[in-house]
């Protein structure tokens, strides 16, 4: 092989065989155009090229060795800062180095045979990458629109330099690759895409291989990799090939080639934003494609596509390296179900109905059975921890039920209103918790589904340092150390109400106090606090005082003797007004605090439901007179959840509040006037209605302004990317999801952060 042959190589001289040399994208483009598919013509600067620019700069030594201590710091959990410096110094090393000359006359050489002066797209293609273990997907760096020499091999060096990332090096310490790094750049024809995208030839959230998914945006696609706007979803059957499912999705934008090269970005109005992306025979025409591909590698496929420039034309494709092992949501689709209701917590599994109607009667839940019930409240969690799956009559997404099913990785159906009465003690069903649906007999195959949980899905994108940190809500003590082994930054909301009804066995604290055994319930509850502070150590854990409300208390034993009946508890008897009507209660909850935080100090408090000034002022009070007063390290923070903190804020500040953490869902509901557990008014519930979002950017602005922290949680951030966007837009400190939307808001903060910076370079350039 020539000199120049060692170091680029067209696409018609690549094999998938030559992924060591090409790396994952450039290695799989070659096998696609050689079997014949439409892929744009291009070639691949090998990874040798890298290796001997390093070289021949001088660098290459001094990159291996600072890149052993990026790894070590990656694997450290306070090593992000030298994480960060460690990287910064290596690619700094290599844009010095540059290419070497005869790097750059094989790279300028192979340019020039594209055509005169044509625009490429410059990818990155990592070692290892687009592989059926791990994708790298979005690691490295992308650049479309490049045009020229001086641009391209700018380009091509600064595609090395993200090797040298603190996300790629987190990920590679993630994955166990510690070996030398190398990375190849594809360069590729650019299609002036009119219309683009990415095609799964499975379903990517159920599993479903019967299924293509293909995902439409105007203009690049970079749109629809980054999560950028919302696209058309169109879900195509294979056999026979016919449009399933087509949902347009809402395209704020699209990115074009601009008029002297680069990308532009050109805004829609509402009526461009809404329209279809692609007919159904163009749909259809894209499943094919990604279809052919699958038959090819004999495995699901990853593709992206664009139209333009008379054709269709594949730039990409990889398998798809995670899979849900459930069935088929097509074939749940299709049957009859029995029951419907509100998908709470995903998952497929199959279980022997059991009726319960009050928490007590929990021992009659045999393992493996499915729970159906009224409605939950905290003290029934020992019993949920033990069902296949729940179905409840009333409720809605956010209510405790789901709530602790997600945690628990129960599938759960709620505001199924008639499953009490239509479903019996015995009979076998299959509860789908993704789709809200209840279907006779067993549709699982093989009982009792898997669930997976945040510690055991498998990772596809590394956890990128983001400037907004991401927390996680926690309310199970037995869960800590499996969460705090993923990559959190601590715990955002720690609930008090599933551990208090733990400690307290099931009684109302009234009949604990009246019986003299306050001690014992200080010791249950520190138990708890510091298992959960242990494992999070040194990260912070903000624990939110106990909020239960008046309905829940009194489904505690004795509970009807001390509680009273409100018509409208969710705004009645709760928060920090109950503290200074019952003090003593409060007082037991510090003291807890103050044993816990001897022995860790990360753990801090919150203050839940704060309507008015006076009501926290005297809250205040009550812990500065207990021996947390002295502790001036613990963060005191409130929850805003009542529309009131609009105007009260800044006086909170004043009195020494250090941080607000937004309850977007009772926020929600007091904002819109919607009862957050109603069954019947859940479409009114968005936390992205723009009266609800104007609330919460006032609140992290006002928090901004004050140097207080702020944070938000709730699930909105991880399932819908436009929300995580507007909360980086904002300024907003932290955010905090259950730890299965972990992954999911990661991506969508990460994106987020990106285009929030990029607008920025972008107006600074204009």
């Amino acid at each position: 092989m020539s000199e120049i042959m060692s170091l680029v190589a067209d696409f018609a001289d690549l094999r998938l065989t030559d992924a060591d040399d090409a790396g994952g994208k450039g290695a799989n483009l070659g096998e696609l155009a050689s079997a014949g598919f439409p892929v744009p013509p291009g070639f691949v600067a090998l990874r040798q090229a890298y290796v001997d620019s390093m070289e021949a700069g001088g660098v290459r030594t001094d990159l291996a060795a600072l890149h052993d201590e990026a790894l070590d710091a990656a694997d450290a959990p306070d090593g992000q800062d030298a994480l960060a410096a460690a990287c910064e110094r290596m690619r700094d090393l290599v844009v010095k180095a540059g290419t070497s000359r005869p790097v750059s006359e094989a790279l300028l050489a192979a340019y020039h045979g594209l055509g005169t002066d044509e625009y490429v797209a410059v990818r990155s293609s990592a070692v290892g990458e687009d592989g059926a273990d791990a994708s790298f997907a979005g690691m490295n760096a992308t650049y479309t629109n490049v045009r020229g020499d001086d641009d391209l091999a700018g380009a091509v060096v600064s595609c090395w330099a993200s090797l040298f990332t603190p996300r790629v090096v987190s990920y590679r310490a993630g994955r166990g690759y510690r070996d030398e790094p190398a990375i190849a750049v594809v360069v590729q024809r650019m299609v002036n895409s009119e219309r683009s995208g990415v095609a799964f030839t499975v379903d990517p959230t159920t599993g479903d291989r019967d299924r293509v998914v293909v995902e439409a945006a105007f203009g690049l696609g970079e749109v629809v990799v980054s999560g950028a706007v919302e696209p058309d979803t169109y879900v195509v059957g294979k056999d026979p090939r016919n449009l399933l499912e087509l949902r347009v999705g809402h395209k704020s934008h699209q990115l074009v080639r601009g008029a002297g090269g680069g990308d532009e970005r050109i805004d829609f109005d509402e009526h461009e934003a809404s329209r279809q992306v692609l007919t159904t025979d163009e749909a259809l025409a894209v499943a094919s494609l990604a279809e052919a591909v699958e038959r090819h590698y004999g495995c699901p496929q990853d593709t992206e596509w664009a139209i333009g420039q008379g054709g269709t034309w594949l730039v990409q494709a990889r398998p798809v390296t995670t899979l849900s092992d459930g069935p088929s949501a097509a074939e749940s689709s299709r049957r009859p179900a029995i029951l419907t209701g509100l998908g709470a917590s995903p998952g497929v599994v199959s279980g022997r109905v059991r009726v319960l109607t009050s928490p007590e009667q929990g021992s009659a839940l045999l393992d493996g059975e499915v729970l159906v019930a009224a409605m939950t409240t905290p003290d029934w969690v020992p019993t949920i921890r033990r069902a296949a799956a729940l179905v409840t009559d009333n409720g809605g997404r956010t209510c405790h039920a789901a709530i602790v099913a997600r945690e628990l990785g129960v599938p759960c159906v709620v505001g199924a209103r008639t499953a009490t009465t239509d479903l019996t003690d015995g009979q076998l069903i299959t509860v789908d918790g993704t789709s809200g649906r209840v279907h006779r007999g067993d549709r699982t195959g093989i009982g009792h589904a898997p669930v997976t949980t945040a510690a055991t899905a498998e990772r596809v994108v590394a956890a990128e340092t983001t400037g907004t940190r991401l927390y996680v809500n926690l309310a199970m003590p037995e869960r800590a150390a499996e969460v705090a082994a993923t990559d959190v930054d601590g715990v955002g909301l720690l609930r008090a109400e599933f551990m208090l009804t733990r400690a307290l066995n099931g009684r109302h604290p009234r009949a604990l106090i009246a019986n003299g055994e306050q001690d014992e319930f200080v010791s249950a509850m520190s138990a708890s606090l510091l298992e959960v502070a242990n494992a999070f150590a040194p990260r912070p854990v903000v624990y939110r005082a106990t909020d239960l409300r008046s309905n829940e208390f009194r489904g505690l034993t004795g509970g009807d003797a001390f509680e009273p009946v409100e018509s409208n508890p969710m705004i009645g008897y709760r928060g920090c007004y109950r503290y200074i009507r019952e003090p003593d209660l409060f007082t037991l909850e510090l003291r807890v605090l103050q044993r816990v935080r001897d022995q860790q100090p990360n753990l801090h408090l919150m203050i839940p439901f704060v309507r008015t000034r006076w009501e926290l002022e005297a809250c205040l009070e009550l812990i500065d007179a207990s021996p947390l007063g002295g502790h001036r390290d613990m963060h005191r923070w409130v929850m805003a959840e009542v529309p009131s903190v609009l105007y009260w804020l800044p006086e909170y500040v004043a009195m020494g509040i250090d941080g607000v953490s937004i309850g977007s869902n009772d926020l929600t509901q007091l904002v819109l006037g919607v009862d957050r557990d109603s069954r019947e008014c859940a479409e009114l519930f968005d936390e992205s209605d723009p009266a609800v979002l104007a609330a919460i950017e006032q609140i992290i602005g006002t928090a901004c302004r004050s140097g207080i922290t702020s944070s938000l949680c709730g699930q909105a951030p991880s399932t819908k990317p436009e929300f995580a966007e507007q909360l980086v837009r904002f300024g907003i400190t932290s955010i905090s999801v259950n730890p299965d939307a972990v992954p999911a808001a990661r991506r969508a903060v990460v994106a987020a952060e990106r285009r929030v910076l990029l607008d920025a370079a972008r107006q600074g350039t204009a």
